[in-house]
């Protein structure tokens, strides 16, 4: 158990963001996928109301998902530009795989919707931490994508939103590592007050 635990460790302190842009083939198949969704939804869940879930967009409908893009792109911006037309076409094309991360709020319960967030957030990552483990990276981005009700109309039902593109692909270049918060900054020990 020792060697898994550490092992576990190790994974957890290597993790990285790929940058979408530079994740490239290969990327999980099918059945690499379905496992890292299966560590995804095992997370805390109070109430066991699985406030999230997540919808895979083909490689063969990443056409589809940028026409839907540009779509939703024009609503505020009519005539775009041409660096715009082609930022959104990257965006949709980016690393083998896409899957859209999706909040979906459980009402009338006692289970707070904070709570139900943060259950969404750690099925993310969780997402995020699977990836690595099988030896790909991942990079969770929203943008303004993620809060455009014409693509939140396409991939939410009801009260849903979008949590977050997560990418997944095999990184081009090296993983950056980034600044962390200072241990102390970001941990302290409670204190009752005097």
């Amino acid at each position: 158990m020792l060697n898994d635990r550490s092992t576990t460790l190790s994974l957890l302190k290597t993790r990285r963001s790929g940058r979408p842009r530079d994740l490239v083939a290969p990327g999980p198949d099918a059945a690499q996928l379905r496992d890292m969704l299966e560590v995804a939804i095992r997370v805390p869940d109070h109430g066991k109301l699985a406030p999230w879930r997540f919808v895979h967009v083909r490689t063969d409908q990443r056409q589809a998902f940028a026409d839907l893009l540009h779509a939703a792109f024009r609503v505020d911006n009519p005539q775009p530009s041409r660096l715009e037309v082609e930022a959104v076409d990257r965006f949709s094309h980016q690393a083998p795989e896409l899957i859209v991360a999706l909040w979906s709020p459980v009402e009338g319960t006692k289970i707070p919707l904070w709570e139900q967030q943060l259950s969404c957030g750690a099925a993310c990552m969780n997402l995020m931490l699977a990836a690595h483990a099988m030896g790909f990276a991942a990079g969770w981005v929203t943008g303004w994508a993620a809060y455009a009700p014409e693509v939140v109309k396409a991939f939410g039902r009801g009260e849903e939103r979008i949590a977050g593109f997560i990418f997944i692909g095999t990184p081009a270049v090296p993983l950056e590592e980034r600044q962390r918060p200072a241990f102390d900054f970001a941990v302290s020990e409670w204190a009752p007050a005097a």
